[in-house]
């Protein structure tokens, strides 16, 4: 099984290995949708599952919010693992699916190489801080793991200064800036502690990963072919270097040897 080198694009990586046959001409757009496609497949099954164990537990007249976390108590620790699949009602539910959908495939598009230990660490870490510090109640709902994504996307557009990453950033600003108000405990009823450490895991995995490259980096420069031809006509027609444009040392057989004055030069030499 080949290892792709540092800095190579995994789908790119794979496409070519099922032996993608492209039309000429045609360029990177089928790899692009794609991709795209490919990144929104998982986060919408999730998102079905979601719906799905929320109609059979309304359907049966089940109540699984017992299995959610309830702080510090033993029967309380499996709602770490299984909270994140329990919800209150619908509108709670169809608040967390809209985010889970979007910010999901944005992880598995721009980060699939860490896309899953996100995911993972923000459900697990968020839940067990639940668990240790949390209110006296059970606390259900995939929230923990929409604030985790969405931090860990904020953040590695910062820490990794690519335009691209960055413009990311910012849309996840302007899409779901609004949930920096869930880390507070302003609603009573509103799982603020789930909210405050799926963010924080975010954070932390964004440093954590922030030498794993992204998947989509940033467009080389447009070098315009007037500029080529403005610079080669200014090299042609610029004049000849007079004697005293440079300086000269004698070695010891007389023979003069040239060095130059080039402040970056120098300076990357030093380096």
């Amino acid at each position: 099984m080949a290892v792709p080198e540092s800095g190579t694009d995994l789908w790119e990586e794979r496409t070519m290995q099922i032996g993608d046959e492209r039309p000429v001409g045609m360029g990177s757009v089928p790899i692009r949708e794609r991709k795209i496609t490919s990144s929104v497949v998982l986060p919408a099954l999730v998102v079905l599952l979601l719906w799905c164990i929320f109609l059979i537990e309304r359907g049966f007249g089940l109540d699984l919010s017992r299995y959610g976390i309830l702080p510090r108590t033993s029967k309380g620790l499996v709602g770490v693992i299984f909270s994140p699949f329990i919800h209150g009602d619908a509108e709670h539910l169809l608040n967390n699916s809209i985010p889970l959908l979007v910010l999901g495939s944005a992880l598995m598009y721009f980060f699939p190489r860490v896309a899953g230990r996100v995911v993972l660490g923000s459900w697990i870490i968020s839940g067990i801080w639940v668990w240790i510090s949390a209110r006296e109640n059970y606390h259900i709902g995939a929230s923990g793991a929409v604030y985790g994504i969405a931090a860990f996307l904020f953040t590695s557009g910062l820490l990794r200064r690519q335009r691209t990453l960055m413009g990311l950033s910012l849309l996840v600003v302007f899409l779901y800036g609004g949930l920096i108000w869930g880390v507070f405990p302003i609603v009573p009823r509103i799982s603020w502690e789930s909210h405050f450490w799926g963010a924080a895991a975010g954070v932390v995995m964004a440093f954590l990963y922030r030498s794993v490259p992204a998947a989509v980096q940033d467009p080389k420069p447009i070098i315009w072919e007037d500029d080529d031809d403005l610079g080669d006509s200014a090299a042609t027609n610029a004049p000849p270097l007079s004697p005293d444009d440079t300086h000269h040392d004698g070695d010891v057989n007389g023979n003069s040897s040239w060095r130059t004055t080039d402040s970056w030069n120098q300076g990357g030499v030093q380096k």
